[in-house]
């Protein structure tokens, strides 16, 4: 394995042109991380940087124009550009995360590890070891394949059967690479989550809030592989099958907002972000969100009872991006 060494701290990215994963074109100006590059570099400072320029909120925040819907069990908007919390809906309750838990096996990855690296998919990480109602890709055992093609397909479309294929490689181990990922939460401050998997399959001990997950997306956002993956529309993998011969797997986003299922928000434009659905997680959403003045936000859903009611909340929060004062 060809791992790297240093993690990149700060990523500027210049979207110019990019497709997004609504499908959309982003205007040509860029994506302005909550970090200052220069300083930030310096490590020196980077613990008393990183508590500065964090949201933090101990309480609920209401937003006065917006009328809350209780079902929701969890929900909040992070305005990334003066670090305040918007609104917040319980974000420090416990919750299973589902399958947005994978925004930290991509950290993990990509923090660790050099893209280009070639994975061979064991059994466990086959799509034949997963259940039918399971996200898969379509992995066979014995697939070879770049760690960049499998974060693309676990980010983009879910699957629980690249997630597993990159703890194995990135940890040696599933166990292993919890070890890691539950190492690297705790570096975020993300102190009430505990991660037993990489792609969020159901486990009584694997847990976070609302406000854990936006510490790590937060700091997904800063890497450019990442903004390059969450705001793709599709995403064609090469895979040589164990019998040599090179195929071709497409994956599309789960999001019904990339999907042209759930009618887009008007207050802020979706740049992209991660899905997650099991029984006992309910459905989540998290996503980086661009306003019409270049401030950006994070803005998160957990427990929703129907994709509709998800998707409703999500818009309904996006929506009040332009009365916030």
């Amino acid at each position: 394995m060809k791992c790297i060494g240093n993690i990149k701290k700060i990523i500027t990215v210049s979207v110019l042109g990019a497709v997004m994963l609504t499908g959309c074109i982003i205007r040509p100006k860029p994506i302005v991380t909550a970090y200052e590059t220069e300083t930030y570099n310096h490590s020196i400072y980077q613990d008393k940087l990183y508590t500065e320029q964090i949201c933090v909120s101990k309480e609920d925040v209401s937003i006065p124009s917006f009328n809350e819907d209780t079902s929701l069990h969890a929900a909040a908007l992070f305005n990334l550009s003066d670090h305040t919390v918007a609104y917040a809906n319980h974000i420090h309750d416990k919750l299973f995360p589902a399958s947005t838990t994978k925004i930290l096996t991509a950290l993990v990855a990509m923090n660790t590890c050099d893209l280009d690296d070639i994975v061979t998919v064991s059994e466990a990480a086959a799509a034949s070891s997963f259940a039918a109602d399971e996200q898969v890709c379509g992995l066979m055992e014995g697939d070879k394949l770049s760690l960049r093609a499998l974060l693309y397909g676990m980010l983009l479309h879910s699957g629980n059967d690249n997630a597993t294929a990159i703890a194995e490689y990135v940890g040696g181990d599933l166990e292993n690479f919890s070890d890691m990922m539950n190492e690297q939460a705790k570096k975020l401050l993300a102190t009430n989550t505990n991660f037993i998997t990489p792609n969020g399959l159901h486990d009584e001990e694997h847990y976070t809030t609302a406000y854990d997950l936006y510490l790590i997306f937060n700091e997904c956002i800063k890497n450019e592989e990442f903004l390059d993956i969450i705001s793709s529309s599709s995403y064609t993998a090469d895979i040589e099958g164990a019998d040599g011969v090179v195929r071709q797997e497409t994956w599309e986003p789960t999001s019904y907002y990339a999907r042209g299922v759930a009618a887009l928000p008007t207050g802020a434009t979706v740049i992209g972000g991660k899905t997650g659905y099991t029984e006992q997680a309910g459905n989540c959403l998290i996503l980086l969100d661009q306003d019409e003045q270049d401030n950006f936000y994070i803005s998160i859903v957990m427990g929703a009872d129907s994709k509709d009611l998800l998707y409703s909340d999500m818009t309904a929060i996006i929506d009040e991006i332009p009365n916030l004062k």
